[in-house]
């Protein structure tokens, strides 16, 4: 009985195995609000379930990190940090210390054009309710603004901002990071293409169905007749990419446009790009050097992302369009660019 029970198994498990041998990969995707925004996985599979349990492990390791990060959150580990500057190091979780030492490497590398303790001048600013924080709150801010005062000790896991009243805002950087890590985390689970979305950082991998790379668009930062016009197309696998831009957040006071990307050296939006987008092998480098980018200007920005050994586009103040030569062959411009 024993033995025509264990046959009776064997076979069920090999028409099963055939059954999803014999299935041809399609794709499935979530999207959940996270990070702030709205958060899409797309993996290609033949296996709903596998699909089911793969995506919903990579957005549970976002909403994991999402917490330990959230600068408006009195319980995440940046408000532990924040709350004791200038007093002690707090002790974190990797994550946290690891993001946190790439951001200093990006304001290292970019001069400060990145700074992740913007923290203090963003905690100012109000872009839904458009308010404005005054010239001289502004100024008065600033001196808190310099991530060299950030120290950072791996052997103890601690962070520590040596002034009190500086404050950690890792915005700018912390999107890349969490699809790099929920990319990861589809890997585990045997996924083999997709894409992780954190509204403009994504991570493509593998290909698509039908066997070609992932088609990503980037916005024209100034919209004609459509609210979503592109203004160019990136066939991407293998890769991250990331669009900062003047046009997601932002109020318009007595013709002057005011944007949630911050000059840390002077605390105002800055004025030299209307979108940059970066593509590189890493979420993370992806979404800090984008902003860096922005804030640093098309002339400096361009030096910053060869320098760097990442690709961009970049357009300007006044529409003009700068782009570095690895982007023959991964970037399409739509009709009229």
């Amino acid at each position: 009985m024993k033995k025509n029970l264990l046959v009776l198994l064997i076979f069920a498990a090999l028409l099963n195995l055939a059954a999803c041998a014999g299935r041809k990969p399609a794709v499935y995707k979530k999207t959940k609000p996270l990070m702030d925004t709205l958060v899409t996985i797309t993996v290609v599979t033949n296996s709903e379930g596998e699909a089911e349990k793969a995506i919903d492990d990579a957005l549970s390791t976002i909403d994991r990190f999402s917490g330990l990060i959230n600068f408006f959150s009195d319980r995440s580990e940046l408000a532990q940090i924040n709350g004791d500057a200038g007093i002690r190091p707090v002790r974190v979780s990797p994550d946290t210390l690891g993001v946190i030492e790439r951001a200093v490497f990006i304001a290292e590398k970019s001069g400060g054009a990145f700074d992740p303790t913007i923290g203090p001048e963003t905690r100012m600013w109000d872009f839904p309710k458009k308010i404005r924080p005054p010239d001289a709150s502004i100024r008065e801010k600033l001196g808190l603004v310099n991530y060299r005062d950030i120290l950072v000790d791996r052997e103890k896991s601690t962070v520590f901002l040596r002034r009190k009243g500086m404050m950690l805002d890792l915005g700018g950087i912390a999107k890349g990071y969490a699809a790099d890590m929920a990319l990861e985390n589809l890997k585990r689970n045997g996924i083999t293409a997709g894409l992780v979305a954190a509204a403009g950082d994504i991570r493509a991998f593998g290909l698509k169905p039908d066997g070609t790379p992932w088609n990503i668009g980037i916005k024209n930062p100034r919209q004609n007749s459509k609210a979503d016009e592109l203004i160019a197309r990136a066939r991407l696998t293998g890769k991250a990419i990331s669009t900062s831009g003047d046009y997601e957040r932002y109020f318009i006071e007595h013709g002057r446009r005011y944007h949630h990307l911050l000059d840390p050296k002077t605390g105002y939006p800055a004025g030299g790009c209307r979108s940059v987008t970066v593509i590189s092998d890493s979420g993370l480098y992806a979404d800090g050097f984008s902003t860096a980018v922005f804030v640093s200007g098309p002339e400096k920005g361009m030096r910053l992302v060869t320098d760097a050994g990442v690709d961009a586009l970049i357009i300007d103040k006044d529409g003009g369009i700068h782009t570095t030569p690895g982007l023959k062959g991964l970037v399409t411009f739509e009709d009229g660019h």
